[in-house]
C-alpha cells in the first residue's frame, strides 16, 4: 500500500515501481529529510496546526529514526519510491496516526526541494573547504620556489623566463575564483522552499521563517511555482565544479607533460604514480590522468542537467528526479579528486635544475634584448625586426642570444654595449617585471599575501 494510492483501484506494475523508485540515490538525503520534517513538525506544533503533544513525539521519533539509521538498522523500500515516503512510513509505522499528521501542509515536491537545497549546502561547504587546502598547499610550494626559473609558454612554445613560483600562483587565482563561484553558489542556494506545497502554498497558517530559522538559511523562496521548480541552483553548482574540474585538468595536463623525460621539470612520488604491466621502468602520471579523464563525466553531468531542464513547464515534473544522479556524482567525482589531486601535487620533486635550463633554451629572452634597444632609442617595431634576424642567425649557428659576442652583436645593431649582457641575463629578465601581477620575486610575494588574505575572508 502506497501513501498516495486512493483514488487508484490497482496496484502500479512492479516494473513500474522500480523505475519510478529513486531511492537507490535519494537515500542519501536521509539525514537533511529528518531534519527538515522535525523542523516542520515542530512549527506545525508551534502554531497550533497539529497538537503540542503530537508534533513532540514526531520530533522525538524522527531523531530515533535517524539514529537508527545511521546504526544501520533501517532498510529502505523500493516500493516507497523515495527517501520521503520511506521516512514517512517508517515513523507511521512506529507511532500510527500521529505519524500521518506530519505531511500536513506540505508536499513531496517542496519537500525535495528542501532536502536538496540543504543537502548541497553542505556539499559545497565541503568541497571549499579542500579547495582551500589545495592553495594553500601551492601558497606554500611558491614561497619554496620565488627563485626557480623556468621557461613560461604560449602556443607550448617556449616564449619568456618565469618563476615555478608565478606558474602556481596562476593555478591559485584560478582556485581562489572557484572558491567564489562555490560561495556565490550557496547564497543563492540558502532559500527555504517548504511551505510552496505542491505548486500554490497552503492554506494552512505556516511559519516559513521559523522553519527557515531553524534550518539555517538565510531567508524564504518568494513565489510558490519557482519554490517547486527552481533548479537553478543545482545547474550552477554543477556549472562551479565543471569549471573546477577544467582548472585541475589544466593542472593535470602540465604535469602529464612535465613528468614526461622530455621534459623532465618534475617528478611524481612513487605513492602517486603507477607502474606497467609489461614495461618495467615505467613510471606513470595515472593520477593526473584520471582527474583529467573524469573532468569529462563532470561536463557531462553539466550538459545532462542543462537538457533536462530546458523545456519543462511550471511547475514540478518528474522529470526532475534526474537531477539527483547527475549533480551528486559530479560532486563525489570532485570529491573524490582533490585530495588526491592536492597530495600529487605537494609531494612532487621540482627539478630546478631541468626548468632552469629549458629557460635557458628557446629563446625565452628575445624579448628582453629587444627591450633594451628600444631603451637605446630604436623604435619597438624597428627593435622587433632586428632580434627576429639575430635569433634566425642564432637558429643557423646553433648559438643562444646571450652566447653571441659583442661584435656579433653590433653587426645587428650599433647600439649594442657591454651592459647588454646583463640586461638579458634570465634573473634580470624576470625580476624586472616587477608590476603587480608580474613574475618578479617581490610581485609574487605580494601576490602570495593578497592570496593568503583572501582565504581568511
Amino acid at each position: 500500500m502506497k501513501l498516495w494510492d486512493g483514488r487508484f483501484s490497482k496496484s502500479t506494475d512492479p516494473m513500474v515501481d522500480d523505475f519510478h523508485s529513486s531511492i537507490r540515490f535519494d537515500s542519501r538525503m536521509y539525514k537533511q529529510d529528518i531534519q527538515g520534517s522535525m523542523a516542520h513538525a515542530k512549527m506545525l506544533g508551534e502554531c497550533g496546526i497539529i497538537p503540542v503533544q503530537d508534533a513532540v513525539l514526531i520530533y522525538k521519533t524522527l531523531q530515533e529514526i535517524l539514529a537508527d539509521i545511521e546504526n544501520g538498522k533501517v532498510t529502505f523500500e523500493i516500493g516507497a519510491e523515495d527517501i520521503h515516503m520511506n521516512i514517512e512510513k517508517i515513523l507511521i509505522e512506529r507511532i500510527g496516526d500521529v505519524g500521518k499528521r506530519l505531511h500536513t501542509g506540505r508536499s513531496r515536491n517542496d519537500q525535495v526541494a528542501l532536502d536538496i537545497r540543504m543537502l548541497l549546502k553542505e556539499e559545497a561547504t565541503e568541497i571549499q573547504s579542500q579547495l582551500k587546502k589545495l592553495i594553500q598547499g601551492l601558497i606554500g610550494m611558491a614561497e619554496k620556489n620565488l627563485d626557480t626559473i623556468m621557461p613560461g609558454y604560449t602556443h607550448l612554445q617556449r616564449a619568456q623566463p618565469i618563476t615555478f613560483a608565478h606558474h602556481l600562483m596562476a593555478y591559485v587565482q584560478m582556485f581562489l575564483r572557484d572558491v567564489d563561484r562555490l560561495k556565490d553558489c550557496y547564497r543563492r542556494m540558502n532559500v527555504m522552499p517548504l511551505g510552496s506545497g505542491a505548486l500554490a502554498g497552503t492554506t494552512y497558517p505556516l511559519d516559513r521563517a521559523f522553519v527557515a530559522k531553524e534550518l539555517g538559511f538565510d531567508g524564504i523562496t518568494d513565489n510558490s511555482l519557482d519554490g517547486v521548480s527552481d533548479r537553478d541552483f543545482v545547474l550552477e553548482l554543477a556549472s562551479a565544479l565543471s569549471i573546477l574540474m577544467m582548472h585541475l585538468s589544466r593542472f593535470c595536463e602540465e604535469i602529464i607533460l612535465w613528468s614526461a623525460h622530455e621534459f623532465s621539470f618534475i617528478e611524481l612520488d612513487d605513492a602517486f604514480s603507477t607502474g606497467s604491466s609489461i614495461m618495467p621502468q615505467k613510471k606513470n602520471p595515472d593520477v593526473a590522468e584520471l582527474v583529467r579523464g573524469k573532468t569529462g563525466r563532470v561536463y557531462g553531468n553539466l550538459m545532462a542537467l542543462l537538457t533536462v531542464m530546458k523545456g519543462l513547464p511550471l511547475a514540478y515534473n518528474k522529470d526532475m528526479q534526474e537531477d539527483k544522479e547527475a549533480i551528486f556524482d559530479s560532486v563525489d567525482t570532485v570529491k573524490m579528486c582533490l585530495p588526491v589531486f592536492t597530495q600529487m601535487v605537494l609531494t612532487m620533486k621540482v627539478r630546478n635544475d631541468k626548468m632552469l635550463n629549458a629557460a635557458k633554451g628557446g629563446f625565452t629572452n628575445a624579448t628582453d634584448i629587444a627591450d633594451y634597444l628600444v631603451k637605446k632609442g630604436v623604435p619597438f617595431r624597428d627593435s622587433h625586426g632586428i632580434i627576429g634576424k639575430m635569433v634566425a642567425y642564432c637558429i643557423k649557428n646553433n648559438k643562444n642570444i646571450d652566447e653571441l659576442s659583442l661584435q656579433e652583436l653590433k653587426e645587428f645593431s650599433g647600439r649594442f654595449e657591454e651592459d647588454v649582457y646583463a640586461a638579458i641575463a634570465l634573473e634580470t629578465c624576470v625580476n624586472g617585471r616587477r608590476l603587480p601581477g608580474g613574475p618578479a620575486a617581490d610581485s609574487v610575494k605580494a601576490s602570495i599575501q593578497r592570496a593568503r588574505e583572501q582565504l581568511m575572508e
